[in-house]
């Protein structure tokens, strides 16, 4: 305890981390507080009413990143969703076109250019998500909407938009004058703005229940403990392969010579296979409501409810097969390889060039494959947790794209805490070596 107070001071102690902490939530207190504003001419009672238990699939996964302002029909209802899928296609276009992994490749320069194309791709992809909101969500709810005329609808569509814009903003302020990602740390918050309430549920259903409630709330915290240190392994674990610098003379000095290693992560894909595999277990249930059919609609029944053997059966299958599609695009074997090879490294017992993009390769098969089943029982996690009788709003905390979240931000926010407080000479967060986030991808000395 003395410990971790002396480590507060000591980040309190130093004026360039201070500021950063206090920016960081300043900015978050701004996204919070325009999250409860709702669009002008909206009856929020009414829309909450109608809302009510209705926070499941692809509405509820939108819900949970934009901090409950969807179901608000917040002036940032939109939240930083329009965002995320502008970076993925971008990502996407990087792997498809020559002329986006130019700009990847292309250092400052080329980041900068990728960043303005992804602010213009958000803002094309809200001008599409907007309208389709409004209808769906608001608009076709009774008594949710006062005076719904053409006025009403451009200027909710443009405050829409421009809400979007300022959350992403946001996040860039939090990344350039805060600490730690803003657009995590915005989706964070999110998540967490969620969990006092949470709790408060599953302690009054505890607390009522005669039969030893407050021994199964015990227990039921040990559990959370138990799935978040889980969580964490899943992370932060890597499988290290070592490279060898051939040794070179630069003038009367020798450089290199040295053994590194090229940490592999398990878990590349970090959450993106849950989201897309949310994305496709939300089309059955599409289908259902379309086709207007009782056979059909009795035929995909099973993939209608979200706690049942089939759907998590399926769901598991999918978040399996695009952990191995999204690291096939996010880690190249053969650009690693060629990098080696310019600055003179090599695997040891392993030829430069293509066998090295092999071994690569090879090595990520085998890790992917126990880092993709793990990633899948994480996200079926709360499906067990709702038939040991949990409340739907914690059991959410059990698993899922909530839980991997929370660990992969504050583990990313705690090294850069733990990055300042080295470099001053105090002592890290931690005693025993230092902390690894998610943006641990660059190698690291032995």
């Amino acid at each position: 305890m003395r410990n971790l107070i002396n480590t507060l001071r000591n980040i309190w102690k130093i004026e360039d981390l201070r500021t950063r902490i206090l920016n960081t939530l300043g900015f978050i207190l701004i996204y919070r507080l325009g999250s409860y504003i709702v669009l002008p001419g909206v009856n929020s009672d009414a829309l909450a009413q109608a809302h009510k238990g209705a926070n499941e699939g692809i509405v509820g996964l939108i819900n949970i990143f934009a901090g409950g302002a969807f179901s608000r029909a917040s002036v940032f209802g939109l939240g930083i969703m329009p965002y995320i899928s502008a970076s993925i296609v971008v990502q996407l276009l990087g792997m498809a076109l020559p002329y986006f992994r130019k700009l990847q490749q292309g250092g400052e320069s080329g980041r900068k250019k990728i960043n303005q194309i992804t602010r213009f791709l958000t803002v094309v992809i809200t001008l599409f998500q907007a309208p389709g909101y409004i209808a769906s969500q608001v608009a076709n709810k009774a008594g949710v909407v006062t005076d719904p005329s053409t006025f009403w609808y451009m200027q909710s569509i443009l405050i829409l938009v421009t809400g979007t814009m300022f959350v992403m903003w946001l996040g860039e302020k939090i990344t350039d004058k805060g600490i730690g990602n803003g657009i995590s740390l915005i989706i964070m918050i999110g998540i967490i703005a969620r969990l006092p309430y949470a709790v408060t549920t599953e302690f009054a259903s505890r607390v009522n229940d005669e039969g030893g409630g407050l021994i199964m709330l015990l227990i039921e915290m040990v559990l959370l403990l138990l799935v978040i240190m889980g969580s964490i392994m899943l992370v932060q674990g890597t499988r290290k392969i070592p490279v060898q610098f051939a040794k070179k003379i630069v003038g009367n000095k020798q450089v290199g010579g040295v053994r590194q290693y090229i940490p592999l992560k398990v878990n590349a894909a970090g959450v993106m296979p849950i989201i897309f595999a949310q994305a496709i277990m939300f089309i059955p249930i599409t289908v259902a409501q379309a086709s207007g059919s009782e056979s059909v609609a009795s035929f995909l029944a099973p993939m209608a409810n979200h706690y049942g053997f089939w759907y998590n059966l399926v769901f598991a299958l999918l978040i399996i097969v695009f952990t191995y599609f999204y690291t096939a695009i996010t880690v190249n074997p053969n650009q690693m390889a060629e990098d080696m090879k310019k600055n003179g490294g090599f695997v040891p017992g392993v030829k430069p060039g293509k066998k090295t993009a092999e071994f690569i390769d090879l090595i990520m098969s085998r890790i992917t494959l126990p880092g993709s089943i793990f990633l899948a029982l994480i996200a079926i996690l709360p499906a067990f947790a709702i038939k040991l009788n949990i409340q739907q709003e914690f059991a959410h905390f059990y698993g899922g794209t909530s839980l991997l979240i929370l660990v992969g931000v504050v583990l990313d926010t705690l090294q850069q805490i733990e990055s300042h407080l080295l470099m001053r000479h105090y002592d890290g967060l931690m005693k025993t070596g230092r902390i690894k986030g998610r943006s641990s991808m660059s190698m690291s000395t032995a």
